[in-house]
């Protein structure tokens, strides 16, 4: 290889290289980008499926990228209004429950407050976190403090909830 053609390589070459390892770094490459099962590069961490709702009760519904497994917690406003969470009341799986249902309650030194479903299904998973460190709740409410999961058995009924947007606003009120 010709002197004149490595000197055209070298700098065609550290630009590729550094552009993969500011994509790959770890921190980074989650929230950047993700690859599908084509192969290709979208710029996207979510199914465009992925929803989270919000109902006036100050819970909170998560579809999984399928839009078939809601999970269901608390916002992180009805955790500060609780204060220290003391014992969590988690949902019996495979209960049938319709919306509005109560599938458990969530008690602290301040009081005790019942957890409905936001939408009809079947309460297919609860969170055994929650047993030992019900705390968990205050930590990360929308987060590792998720109460049950469930298999959502009328997509519409999300219609009705809250964006994060609608829920923020409806907050401040």
């Amino acid at each position: 290889m010709s002197t004149s053609t490595m000197s055209r390589l070298v700098p065609t070459v550290s630009r590729l290289a550094a552009t993969r390892v500011a994509v790959t770094r770890p921190s980074l490459a989650p929230r950047l980008c993700r690859w599908n099962s084509a192969s290709k590069r979208t710029f996207s961490s979510r199914s465009p499926l992925y929803v989270k709702k919000y109902t006036e009760d100050h819970e909170w519904i998560e579809l999984d990228a399928e839009g078939k497994i809601g999970t269901i917690g608390i916002t992180e406003y009805a955790s500060k209004a609780l204060g220290d969470v003391v014992y969590v009341e988690l949902p019996e799986l495979g209960l049938d429950v319709t919306k509005g249902d109560t599938i458990g309650a969530v008690e602290s030194v301040k009081s005790a407050s019942d957890i409905m479903t936001p939408v009809s299904g079947t309460v297919k998973d609860h969170n055994k976190v929650l047993e030992e460190k019900p705390g968990t709740i205050n930590k990360s409410p929308e987060g590792d403090g998720w109460l049950a999961k469930i298999e959502v058995s009328d997509a519409s009924e999300l219609d009705s909830l809250m964006s994060k947007e609608d829920y923020d606003a409806f907050e401040k009120e």
